[in-house]
């Protein structure tokens, strides 16, 4: 894990948010999860209201949850009991929900509100372990179904303004996502393709060596990258990362690696 400090006010933050509600539950696979989230909340802000992009949420076009309460979905099974009765009791902020859906209208990107759907469990595990008080409202913005990189990205920047207002924006999904090598035993050419691509993305995110250009590019064209299909068959839990990308536009500040049922994984802070 490593840190650079001299920026502890973070506004955007990615990061792996674990396998469904195992963080909750004391899973010994998800203690440098837990170590993560541990560091990482001191060095952000203290935000006035939330945002997440979680890797749970597609639509055809960007939806921002607009209900003053949102439920939690229990999107996931096979759990222990206790999985389905864990709560957040978190409010939902119609207000900014309003100022998210302009913003993202007014960048050219056709939007809208949804006022029924809660909180899936890429917003509550993370956030129950970050700020377990549940007194720091929150919307949640979907990803587009189409997971194209350039979207997204535009998607962050259309949301960067949120930043000057205090409000906390966090991507939510897992930089390693191959579901059935997570229940495969590891050999040496799978480890190093996880590692490879590990080390693809912390370069891209956070070295001083790349122009902003150049590190679009690369996230435009993350598939190029070594290991990409092994390590994300779908988009979908990387694509977050490109929406903080967007909103932050800049190298990350800081990088934390550590492992999540035994896969290299990594988180970062803008």
């Amino acid at each position: 894990m490593n840190s650079d400090t001299s920026n502890p006010s973070g506004s955007v933050i990615y990061l792996s948010h674990g396998g469904g509600p195992l963080p909750l539950l004391s899973d010994p696979n998800h203690q440098g999860l837990l170590d993560f989230i541990k560091a990482a909340v001191p060095l952000l802000i203290q935000p006035t209201a939330i945002v997440v992009i979680s890797a749970h949420w597609e639509c055809r076009q960007p939806t921002i949850t607009s209900a003053a309460s949102p439920a939690l979905i229990y999107d996931y099974y096979g759990f222990p009991e206790a999985a389905y009765h864990i709560q957040y009791p978190v409010q939902g902020a119609p207000a900014w929900a309003e100022k998210i859906f302009k913003c993202v209208e007014n960048a050219g990107i056709t939007a809208q509100l949804d006022n029924q759907r809660g909180f899936d469990h890429g917003v509550f595990v993370p956030l129950k372990l970050m700020y377990p008080q549940a007194n720091i409202p929150c919307v949640q913005l979907s990803l587009v179904n189409s997971l194209q990189p350039e979207l997204h990205i535009q998607l962050g920047k259309a949301i960067a303004g949120l930043k000057k207002e205090r409000v906390l924006i966090i991507g939510s999904g897992l930089s390693f996502h191959n579901i059935n090598a997570f229940f495969a035993q590891s050999t040496s050419a799978t480890k190093a393709m996880n590692e490879a691509f590990e080390q693809w993305l912390i370069e891209t995110c956070s070295s001083s060596l790349l122009t902003e250009s150049e590190r679009t590019q690369r996230l435009l064209n993350w598939r190029n990258a070594p290991a990409a299909d092994y390590c994300h068959p779908r988009a979908e839990h990387l694509l977050p990362l490109h929406v903080c990308y967007g909103a932050a536009g800049a190298a990350a500040k800081q990088v934390f690696a550590f492992e999540i049922l035994g896969k290299k994984t990594s988180a970062y802070i803008w």
